[in-house]
């Protein structure tokens, strides 16, 4: 894998920065353009609908997104060898905000992908409360950590 690295060093780096630009940046305008928007709905109906089909979109384009940047972190960890220098804890931290992040995102597709077949069913107030809890607290939550995963890995970039 470290020859894989060295080879391709430059374009390993830019696919991970921008995998990680995709998804917080996606997540950040869900969370800050779009959302206060959708609220300004009137129909509390239409407004359920809008904001799974605007999440369904945004889960789309940021998964394919969210493997390259897996894949692309576990490149440069055996391309840097970081599990062998003083940086091992910090680049195993990273890992683990990326995960716990990706797990976060697992859980709100279910998430939409239940609210949106209560919206089909009339249930609104299940899909309000599928939805709530993904604006409210699981997105800002995904912001925070990969801001916080962003700035060790721009510790790292500034290291070597």
């Amino acid at each position: 894998m470290q020859e894989i690295f060295v080879e391709y060093k430059t374009l390993v780096v830019f696919l991970h920065v921008i995998s990680a630009v995709v998804w917080v940046g996606g997540m950040v305008s869900m969370g800050y353009a779009a959302h206060p928007s959708f609220i300004e709905i009137e129909s509390p109906a239409k407004r359920l609908e809008r904001i799974s089909h605007a999440l369904k979109r945004l889960f789309t384009i940021v998964l394919p997104f969210v493997i390259i940047l897996i894949i692309t972190a576990i490149i440069m960890i055996k391309g840097y060898g970081l599990s062998y220098t003083k940086y091992s804890t910090l680049s195993h931290a990273k890992e683990a905000i990326w995960s716990l992040m990706f797990i976060n995102l697992i859980v709100m597709i279910k998430r939409r992908n239940r609210a949106d077949k209560m919206l089909n069913e009339g249930n609104f107030a299940g899909a309000k409360s599928q939805l709530e809890l993904i604006g409210k607290f699981m997105v800002p939550l995904n912001i925070l950590l990969g801001i916080t995963a962003i700035f060790i890995g721009s510790y790292f970039s500034s290291s070597f």
